[in-house]
Formats: C-alpha cells, structure tokens, sequence
C-alpha cells in the first residue's frame, strides 16, 4: 500500500455548511460535489467528510441512527457515490467520518437492547444497575456536561453516555459488537472511500469495573474562572471512563480490514495524554495509520507553546504518526483563537504555512484557507447544544460552523438560495472565495501557492524536524532529508524581530539561500542577521 497519507494534505469538510445545492438552507453532498474544482484547486491531497449518516441530528450527525444511510438532508446514497467519483476524476481521495463508539438513542441497536436484559442485544452497549440508594454506578462525568449516566426504566438500569444523553455508549468489549463496527466499515469500503476518520476512537473501550475517577489537583479558583469553560469533566483524571488497554485490539481488527482495501484511519484521541496515546494507537504497522489531538488547538498560539506541543508529540508519539490540525468543527477558529480575537490577513496566512510545514500530515479546516474568523451568532440563532448547556461562559461550536462564503455579492455568500442555518457572518463577505481567488495578496492564493511549493521541497515532504531556541515570539526550525535542509522561521509577533546569526546553533556559518515561490509576507536574511517584519517569515535552503 503507498504511504500517501504521511506528507497529505487533507480538507476537512462540514457538509451542512459548505454548499446547499438544493435550496434547504443547509449544505448537501451534491453540494460538495459542485465544489470539487475549488477544492482541486487548492490542491489537497484528500477530503475528510463529517457525518452525513442517517442521525436525528442531536449532535449534528454524531449520533448516528443509520451507518449505511445517508440522512435525507444530505441527499441519498447515490449522492455519495456521485460525489465520490467525482472527487476520484479530479485526484482526489475521500475519507468519511465514522462512529464507533456510541450511537444515537434511536438507533435500532438500542431500541432493542433497552427493552429488557435478556434480548439479543442486552449486551450490545454499557448498562449498569444503580448503587443501593439509587445514584449512578459511578462518578464518571459526560463531556457535555452532568453526569455520564442515563436512567433508562424499561430496563431498571443505567446506561453509560460520554456525550449527550443521547449518544448511549456501545460496548465494545463484546466482540459482536465490534464486528458489526467493521461490517459497517466495509460498507463504505466496498463503494470506493479511501479511509475514514475515526471520531473518538479512543472512548470506543471502558473500565468494566467501572472505577471512580479520581480527582484531580485543581484549585477551585482555576475551574471558577472558566479556564476549563467551567465543565466539572476537567476535574476529574479520566483513568477509566475511556483508552482502556483492551482498545488497542480494536485497532488492530480495524487495520486489518483496511489493509485489506488499501485504506486508511485517522483517528481522533481526546485524552489528557494524547501525545502518549498517539503513539500507542499508531505504533507499527497493525494498528492505525495516524491520529491527531487537539493538542495545537488551544488559545496558545505563541511560538514557545506551538515549540512545547509539536516536539512532545514528537518525542512521545515517535514510534507512531500524527496529523495535525490547528482546527476543525469543534474549537474557535484560528484566526481569531491565536490573535487574541484580532485577526488578521498576514497572521492567517502564517498559521496555515506553519501548520503545512511541519512533519507529518496535516489537516485544515474549510474555511481556513480564507483566513476566516470566528463568526458571533447571538445566543437566540445558536445551534449546538454544548454552547447552549454552557452560555455565556462558553458560546459552543457554531462560531466556527457557520456556513463557507462563495460570492461576496450574493445573498447568504452565495452558500443557499434560502435562509441558512446558521447565519453568515457580516465579516466573511469580504473574505469569499470569489473575492479570494486571483487575487495575489489573499489568504486563498498564499496558502495554494505554499501547498504547491511544498510538494516541490522533499524536506518538507520527508524531513525530520529540529526546533532552535524560540527568541522574540519567533520560532525556528529545520527539516532536513539527506539530500536537503531547510531552515524556516516565523515571527509570530506584532513588532519587527531581528535573530542573530550567533543564535542559530551550528547553522551560524553556513550559506542561507532564501527561497521564494509563495506569497506570504516574508523576511530578509542579512550578514549578521535574520529580520523579520510583524508577522512574516522566511524559508532558506542551508547549502
């Protein structure tokens, strides 16, 4: 099998906000089909698609009550199959979300398996019975917020839920479970997808003796101030309630299968260690191809914490591989996240250079590409569950999901003849893509314009990947094959930053020859000196 996916670029796509094709005010597959051309001409290796399964959209397509049917508001299976022979014309391959760890409530799965204790699929998901004086099995906490336990009176028991209520847990510890997992695998398998991105996959697997979480050491003002977005999931240490040793078994069943098609897992950890279980869910050659964290997807954007974060991914998950991502569906868009809510066209453009130039594949988010910033939707047009549960401490996802702009002179950006359903952003009209493309100074041609160079440098490629110290807010690294080395450096500052030859280590007396070929604001390389202008960069060859 070719080992694509270790340099690929890959577009992660929100399909209810990148197209309607239909006039729903919500975008579709055939909607993404129509924009194949944009996204070849981005020039992405591969496009992750979000749910577009069968749901009744609790979770946005999350909670899944239908693994091989698309929901009708995407449109129909031969609407997946179009898109994908499509995104095969132009080159490029197609990896769909899936869900192994829980499904909706209304997943036939569970209407049979809560109707009592003895049907066929009693054991299909984690029930528990309540300790004597009625309480939850345990002190296990859900994401979105309460306890992780839903009473369920058909059967006398509760059952266990991660995330929302409805999104009861599978358990796959039992076996059959796990086969009808990879059966649905194979469905998609069979009609052509490349791989898919595997949501939560490290939550697939509990504790079975279902053990308190401890507490952590957090002092009460740090979870009073919202840090944590005042969940009290972020005060426990979640030992049991997901990453269980026994998972790394349903890696490997899942690797096998893939292989057998020549495709591909990217899956997603959330852990408090992520770093280490990267590294033990990507290690060798039977478990999955990589996985990504939300590791760079912090407010920290500054050069020493991109340093700290990148290089213990590195050290800790070194026998294994990552796809990084400085954002998706479920975090602040960048633009805004990592310049204190003030974005700017020249910062945009550095982020999405520094996030292709590190080792390994990358992932961006739709949208990115434009520079956009995080959207305000008031409290009255919010969508996700998550910002509702938590506003005003936190304002949930839907900044960051609201709909792609196409045409800045058109109703709703050009994205539906309807009202959409989320708003677009009064700010985005001016970032459209229209406006965008061909135009030597936007965001859109400085990032199609590196994704091009890229594939041109075989350190960027291939290269390992060596920090230098962080001076000024500016960080500076190497990648270097045997054939080539690269030194890059990216002044993440709002001030002019100057770096002494004598700080580059061994590469203070070596020729720098700067390359050109893509449109970001860049630096100059003097005698003595790097100097670099508020928000610039510069790559130079070492010779």
């Amino acid at each position: 099998m070719s080992d694509w996916w270790r340099n690929a670029v890959i577009y992660q796509i929100y399909p209810r906000s990148f197209q309607d094709s239909n006039g729903s005010g919500t975008g579709d597959l055939r909607g993404i089909t129509r924009r194949m051309d944009y996204v070849q001409a981005l020039g992405v290796d591969a496009i992750w698609i979000a749910p577009f399964f069968k749901s009744p959209m609790k979770d946005f397509g999350y909670d899944v009550s239908g693994y091989r049917e698309v929901d009708p508001l995407f449109g129909a299976l031969e609407d997946f199959d179009a898109l994908l022979e499509e995104a095969h014309r132009h080159g490029i391959r197609v990896i769909i979300d899936q869900v192994l760890s829980h499904t909706s409530d209304r997943h036939p799965w569970f209407q049979e398996s809560r109707g009592d204790r003895h049907n066929a699929k009693a054991d299909w998901y984690v029930w528990a019975d309540a300790k004597p004086d009625g309480s939850p099995p345990n002190n296990w906490l859900s994401v979105f917020g309460g306890i992780a336990w839903q009473w369920e009176p058909r059967r006398g028991q509760y059952y266990l839920h991660n995330f929302l209520a409805s999104q009861p847990d599978l358990n796959c510890h039992n076996p059959e479970v796990r086969r009808a997992g990879l059966s649905n695998l194979e469905f998609w398998l069979k009609r052509g997808v490349d791989g898919f991105r595997l949501d939560a996959v490290n939550f697939c697997m509990h504790d079975p003796q279902l053990r308190d979480n401890p507490a952590k050491s957090v002092a009460e003002h740090e979870f009073l101030s919202g840090g944590e977005i005042g969940s009290p999931y972020s005060l426990q240490e979640h030992l049991y309630d997901h990453t269980h040793p026994d998972n790394l078994l349903f890696m490997e069943e899942i690797r096998q299968l893939l292989d057998r098609y020549g495709a591909v897992a990217l899956g997603e950890i959330g852990s408090e260690s992520s770093a280490e279980v990267i590294g033990e869910y990507t290690r060798g050659d039977s478990r999955l191809h990589m996985a990504y964290s939300f590791d760079l997807m912090g407010p920290d954007g500054s050069a020493s914490c991109i340093k700290e974060t990148v290089e213990s991914l590195q050290h800790k998950a070194r026998d294994g591989w990552c796809c990084l991502a400085i954002g998706n569906h479920d975090v602040q868009r960048v633009a805004s996240r990592w310049t204190g809510d003030s974005p700017n066209t020249e910062s945009a453009k550095l982020f999405s250079i520094l996030l292709s130039s590190l080792r390994g594949a990358v992932c961006i988010y739709q949208g990115d590409e434009l520079g956009l910033p995080e959207a305000e939707v008031p409290f009255e047009k919010l969508q996700d569950p998550y910002g509702i549960n938590f506003w005003p401490v936190y304002k949930g996802r839907d900044g960051c999901r609201t709909p792609m702009p196409w045409q800045e002179a058109e109703p709703n950006a050009g994205f539906s003849s309807a009202t959409p359903w989320l708003p677009v952003d009064a700010s985005h009209f001016a970032l459209a893509a229209d406006r965008q493309t061909g135009d030597p100074d936007s965001v859109y041609e400085c990032v199609r314009d590196f994704l091009r160079f890229r594939k041109r440098q075989p350190a960027l490629l291939h290269g390992d990947l060596n920090f230098l110290p962080v001076r000024h807010n500016v960080l500076t690294y190497t990648r270097s094959t045997n054939g080539q080395t690269l030194l890059l450096s990216f002044n993440l500052d709002g001030e002019q930053r100057r770096i002494d030859r004598r700080e580059l280590d061994s590469f203070n007396g070596a020729r720098l020859e700067k390359l050109d070929g893509y449109r970001a604001p860049q630096g100059a390389i003097a005698d003595e000196a790097l100097l670099l202008p508020p928000h610039s960069m510069l790559i130079a060859e070492v010779r």
